[in-house]
């Protein structure tokens, strides 16, 4: 009996130990699975832009010619023909339209008669003089005859003069009949029909240059400051991803009245083919002087009696605090001009409990 109680003593100790180490081992087991499933400290991150400190402003414009020509008519008469369509391209000397030369060629033909006239009035005068000459060198003429002779000749050559002088003017006339065009360009309106008679300077045809072109656009006032010492550059509607370089040219003095705007008209120096008149486009002012900031939330700064600083997250989720420098705070931001590099994500929440030696996991948004 007691060997029994011995043996079953000795049994129930066993298994006992047994169950405790089982019991031990398992324990380890789940903390050691339990540390390699546990998953690094969620945070929100925010990613670092920057932009200009003082934001750009953009305005709608179109696309208009530097010079626009408003041609005519230097003689006054009668349209024969047009000679162009609107939309049409021009070349220098290329005919636009032309008058009725009936008037004009019958002005040149009398110029010419009136010259022939002259021409032999000036030969009588001519030997009229120098006949006087010759008698007054013999002593029979008097002075008050030679003088008479004289006036008549200066007299036939002004009448000469003035009868050359008509002939090219009427040439000119001719040759103005013909309107040409004295700049290539693209012909923007035609103003006039055949058959319609038109007046000396009144507008027949205009005519945009091809020289430079130029972006106009209503600037507010409060930007008039920006438009002369700023940056600007145009976009066009038809092609967003290109930039043309833009300088202010001119600027209105005053404001119009309806809409106390300021018409603008920059250049557009880099102009290419693709730009053409009449496009619609994009004016962008930026502040030549500003500076590039980036806007993060006020709880992203990291300080405690040092620097101001962040913590940036690479892409295996380590973590490493880095100074910048802090332009300014505002309620729920702090602007930054340095410190981390354009696109760095940065802890944007929860940085007092940040442990540097510990990865994180990025995350969009925090659940409970």
């Amino acid at each position: 009996m007691f060997a029994r109680s011995i043996f079953s003593n000795y049994y129930k100790l066993l298994t006992g130990a047994s169950l405790a180490f089982m019991v031990f081992a398992l324990a380890g087991c789940n903390e050691k699975a339990a540390e390699t499933a546990a998953p690094g400290r969620p945070v929100l991150v925010a990613t670092v832009k920057y932009a200009a400190e003082t934001p750009e402003r953009s305005f709608v414009g179109t696309i208009r010619p530097r010079i626009e020509t408003d041609m005519g008519f230097r003689v006054p008469g009668k349209v024969a023909k047009r000679l162009v369509e609107v939309g049409q391209t021009v070349d220098v000397g290329q005919p636009l339209a032309t008058l009725d030369e009936v008037d004009l060629k019958l002005q040149a033909e009398q110029a010419e008669a009136e010259f022939s006239a002259a021409t032999g009035v000036l030969a009588q005068a001519g030997a009229s003089e120098q006949r006087a000459k010759d008698l007054r060198a013999k002593g029979w003429t008097t002075d008050a005859q030679m003088d008479q002779s004289r006036a008549a000749a200066d007299e036939a050559r002004a009448r000469l003069n003035r009868a050359e002088r008509s002939v090219e003017l009427t040439k000119n006339s001719l040759s103005y009949a013909t309107l040409l065009a004295d700049t290539r360009g693209v012909v923007t309106a035609t103003l006039i029909e055949p058959g319609q008679v038109v007046a000396s300077g009144q507008t027949a045809i205009r005519v945009a240059r091809f020289a430079e072109k130029e972006a106009v656009v209503a600037i507010p006032e409060t930007l008039v400051g920006r438009a002369k010492s700023g940056t600007a550059s145009v976009t066009l509607w038809s092609d967003a991803d290109k930039k043309y370089t833009a300088k202010l040219r001119e600027i209105a003095p005053s404001a119009d009245p309806a809409t106390r705007t300021y018409l603008a008209k920059f250049s557009l120096p880099e102009a290419d083919d693709k730009v053409s008149l009449g496009m619609t486009a994009t004016l962008t002012l930026a502040d030549a002087a500003t500076e590039r900031v980036a806007k993060l939330p006020l709880s992203a700064l990291f300080s405690q009696g040092s620097n101001p600083s962040l913590y940036t997250v690479d892409d295996a989720g380590a973590v490493k605090l880095q100074p910048v420098i802090v332009k300014s705070y505002e309620s729920n931001a702090v602007v930054i001009a340095g410190g981390v590099n354009e696109g760095a994500k940065v802890v944007a929440l929860g940085v007092q409990k940040i442990d540097p030696a510990q990865k994180v996991r990025v995350v969009s948004a925090l659940s409970f």
